[in-house]
């Protein structure tokens, strides 16, 4: 794959940045795609390494040496058909994708590995550049309709393969627009929403049906509902009028932080923060929560608290501190144990070198502020042994916080829309489903099945897409008694 010698002869050429001092006065993205000659030489590098676990590595299963070598050759048409039999959105994987592909490469046992994200990236943009992603209409139609609830990256990409082999698909939103956390959880700088407002015109070229702002739950529009959701629609009336359903929503249900204070103003979930945010960007509302000269403590240090980190230097904060419960990992990952599984190792992101003081082993002992408002955080340093942590004596400390944003993960998908439908639950609290055998995806409930964030938890975009294609094989099969959908 790629050029014999590749490996040895090219360094690897990462993506270009926008300056932090320009790109936090803005909410685009900052990214510069590779050119074609870059990326020629990025293709190059793929190894002929025999066995490639870059393959594996990635939750798709891309087939990551062909498109390489498709792009070494200057084959950029193909290359497109490559990646998109296993992926329907690379252009949102190219972007916000933390590259599991990456950390699996040979290539990256003693070297750094083979750029494969950028080189996805810029396939996907010159096949949109130069009009190769079409719609895919079926030329014949089943009959049957399938309703898929929730339009994150799982939703969406069930709907499009089950409209892609003739089914009729109704994908609903609670939100005005479709995309679920795709679109509200991930800041406009990672990622612009024209892309997926882009896919989901292929897609309503293909036939499927977005109903955005409705709520799918037996409750009728209460206050917290109204919020987004113009109206509501009952499980039953969708059990009756579909010939099966997929629940695909989003992990929203965030983890708290119980301690003293916690009632005090100033104290929100992340997505109370960045949901706004965007809507902000997309001129639908006014984010109420302001970072803007304040000190703004960001709990949690995962891609959440990244992004809260990003949004905040966008405000305009006087100053971010970031905590994390964990210790600090090692500046690079021991290779030879953990190749080629995900690495723990210190990961800086483009956020963290927007402006960011970071620190570690570090818990919230309680909140204090005056006339109901936050004002600073207690913590305490910890001290981490044989996987046990314990407080370290005498090592209270406190900092200002007018702002405090809690990225803790998310615990479970919202357990309203479960007992809704009456699924069964595994023990985090998450829709009961196997994803192997004739009964993948689906549920306790005959016609009912799950997928995405829904039935594993919180996780990443790429896992998503994964999982709604391969729902979407077992919701075909189940209709049609076989499928050519891919597994």
């Amino acid at each position: 794959m790629g050029k014999v010698t590749g490996f040895m002869e090219f360094e690897r050429v990462d993506e270009k940045y926008e300056a932090p001092v320009k790109r936090i006065h803005h909410y685009k993205e900052f990214v510069a795609a590779l050119s074609d000659a870059d990326a020629k030489v990025q293709g190059a590098r793929c190894m002929d390494c025999g066995i490639p676990f870059c393959n594996s590595g990635c939750p798709v299963n891309n087939i990551i040496p062909d498109f390489n070598d498709l792009v070494y050759q200057g084959d950029w048409k193909n290359a497109i058909e490559v990646l998109h039999s296993t992926n329907n959105f690379p252009e949102f994987t190219g972007r916000i994708c933390p590259a599991p592909c990456e950390a699996a490469c040979t290539l990256g046992i003693n070297e750094l590995p083979v750029g494969i994200k950028s080189i996805e990236h810029a396939i996907i943009d010159k096949a949109w550049e130069n009009g190769w992603v079409e719609p895919q209409p079926p030329k014949v139609k089943t009959g049957k309709k399938v309703a898929v609830v929730g339009s994150g990256p799982a939703g969406m990409a069930a709907a499009q393969q089950l409209a892609r082999v003739g089914h009729d698909v109704t994908l609903y939103e609670k939100n005005d627009r479709v995309g679920g956390l795709l679109r509200y959880g991930i800041p406009d700088f990672k990622m612009e929403k024209w892309l997926i407002d882009r896919r989901v015109e292929q897609m309503q070229a293909e036939g499927v049906t977005f109903a955005t702002g409705v709520f799918v739950g037996k409750d009728s529009l209460g206050k917290e509902v109204k919020n987004y959701a113009q109206k509501t629609v009952s499980p039953e009336e969708l059990m009756k009028n579909f010939d099966a359903v997929i629940i695909s929503g989003g992990a929203e249900q965030p983890r708290d932080l119980p301690v003293p204070g916690r009632e005090l103003a100033g104290i929100h979930y992340a997505l109370e923060f960045l949901i706004p945010q965007n809507k902000e960007v997309a001129g639908d509302l006014k984010n109420e929560i302001r970072a803007t000269d304040k000190h703004v403590v960001v709990i949690g240090g995962g891609d959440t608290g990244s992004d809260c980190v990003g949004t905040s230097n966008r405000h305009g904060a006087k100053h971010v501190t970031q905590f994390e419960l964990l210790p600090q990992p090692p500046e690079e990952e021991n290779k030879p144990l953990v190749w080629p599984y995900w690495p723990t190792k210190l990961r800086t992101s483009s956020s963290h070198e927007e402006g960011c003081e970071r620190d570690w082993s570090v818990a919230t002992k309680r909140f204090e502020g005056k006339n109901g408002k936050v004002e600073k955080l207690i913590g305490v340093r910890l001290e981490w042994k044989d996987g046990k942590m314990a407080e370290v004596p005498n090592s209270e400390f406190e900092v200002k916080a007018d702002l405090v944003l809690l990225a803790m993960g998310f615990v479970s998908p919202a357990q309203q829309m479960l007992s809704a439908f009456g699924v069964d639950k595994d023990p985090r609290g998450n829709a009961k489903a196997t994803v192997d055998g004739h009964k993948a995806y689906h549920t306790n409930v005959p016609k009912v099945f799950a997928a995405g964030d829904m039935r594993r938890g919180q996780s990443l975009v790429v896992w998503a897409i994964r999982e709604g294609r391969q729902c979407a094989r077992s919701v075909d099969e189940f209709l049609m008694g076989s499928s050519v959908l891919p597994r």
